[in-house]
């Protein structure tokens, strides 16, 4: 399967919503003056700045390259690595996510990696795509890549989990879960070609180069009856999974 790309100037302009709907999440952290809070999965850093504003010392990671130099333009201290590859041990009072953790299928190695990195009594805080997000549209790439002869289920990027399955990866790396919940989300998309070319690379990837933009515009023609409106608006069935996590046993959690 291939790996989704990203590109720092396509994601500002199609994908600017991911962080502007941030703010409940950022919340949630509710991030303090001196703390030292890791951000998983930054993007572009916009909602990483906001949390170095309140006054925490933050350390940001993410796997695209791109996006790591649109982060560090901010003035962000930026680690360009994989979740699932992290190393740290006992350096944050938190950790964050926004909008990352259903790119990452390996659950629990990631939750074991943010167990590792906190403190003991650390928290982790995050929001992802929950249970049926963007169902329409998921359903519709891996059905018009069906039609095409490939298997279009195998090239779904994403990890989009019920509230008890996260809990149970939480607590599998010694979380207690105070508050977990799966939030609709009904999100306007202004541009739904600019959306599917920014979040698709992992399915448009299997295409010969010249099927690509004829396969993304069948994908419209599918999901234009459910979610275009009579006036030609877009809204995306979007779920959100959001959660509050503070660890008990980071003794337990490293020795296993």
């Amino acid at each position: 399967m291939s790996s989704q790309t990203w590109n720092a100037a396509g994601y500002d302009k199609n994908a600017r919503f991911v962080t502007d709907l941030g703010a409940p999440v950022l919340q949630l952290l509710a991030p303090v003056p001196n703390e030292r809070i890791l951000d998983i999965g930054c993007g572009d850093g916009v909602l990483t700045k906001k949390i170095a504003d309140a006054g925490s010392h933050v350390v940001a990671l993410d796997s695209s390259p791109d996006l790591c130099r649109a982060a560090r333009q901010l003035g962000l201290e930026i680690v360009e690595m994989s979740a699932s590859d992290m190393t740290f041990e006992q350096e944050f009072d938190a950790v964050f996510s926004n909008a990352a953790l259903h790119w990452m299928k390996d659950a629990d190695r990631v939750v074991k990696n943010i167990a590792r990195a906190l403190r003991p009594n650390g928290r982790f805080v995050a929001e992802m795509g929950g249970y049926k997000c963007v169902e329409t549209i998921r359903s519709a790439l891996v059905d018009e890549l069906n039609c095409r002869g490939y298997n279009g289920e195998s090239a779904s990027p994403w990890y989009f989990p019920s509230p008890a399955e996260y809990r149970e990866h939480l607590s599998a790396a010694g979380f207690d879960v105070p508050y977990i919940e799966l939030i609709p989300r009904p999100t306007p998309i202004p541009d739904m070609m600019g959306w599917l070319t920014t979040f698709s690379h992992c399915f448009t990837a299997l295409l010969p180069s010249d099927e690509r933009q004829d396969y993304l515009e069948r994908v419209e023609a599918r999901i234009r009856p459910r979610l275009c409106d009579e006036s030609g608006n877009w809204t995306a069935d979007y779920t959100r999974l959001r959660f509050r996590a503070v660890l008990e046993a980071p003794e337990a959690v490293r020795e296993a």
